[in-house]
């Protein structure tokens, strides 16, 4: 296979990560409103606590994440001989790794903190962790976002020949 094949293959390969990494997190920013606002507490914690309703977000997810970061910027080795394509893939690996390293600033503490939690009485430290636990998984798709865009944008200026 030629470069050039080589070079469609990998840019179809990585926005496809890229779009499955964003996904998950959009979902949960999508679904953010309700959870903020009308849910209860009790209801909030039962499914995102207890019931194993993000299981599949940690398993697949994880290694989405990882891929994320690994995919643009094996893309933008390969495009250092474009200039404008090459910045654009190399943002789009720095803000997917700042959304990784916001998820682990933001999110996983409050995971920690949630995996201490038992069924009964709601802990007193309720309000601060959902909101510290909704509002990273907020900043982490702002992130992403922003990296799918450079990503897509760097690609459009690709040259194949």
């Amino acid at each position: 296979m030629e470069m050039r094949g080589i070079l469609l293959f990998w840019s179809v390969l990585t926005v496809f990560v890229a779009a499955l990494s964003l996904g998950p997190s959009f979902a949960h920013v999508l679904e953010s409103p309700p959870r903020l606002t009308r849910w209860s507490p009790a209801l909030w914690r039962e499914a995102t606590v207890f019931n194993g309703q993000f299981l599949l977000f940690a398993v697949i997810g994880a290694p989405l994440d990882i891929a994320a970061i690994l995919c643009p910027a094996l893309l933008a080795w390969m495009l250092r001989g474009q200039a404008t394509a090459f910045r654009f893939a190399l943002v789009a690996t720095l803000l997917y790794a700042a959304a990784l390293a916001l998820w682990f600033g933001l999110v996983k503490p409050a995971n920690d903190i949630l995996a201490t939690w038992t069924p009964g009485p709601i802990p007193e430290n309720f309000e601060a962790v959902r909101l510290r636990w909704e509002t990273g998984h907020m900043a982490v798709t702002a992130a992403k976002a922003l990296g799918f865009i450079s990503l897509c944008s760097g690609l459009l200026g690709v040259r194949h020949g």
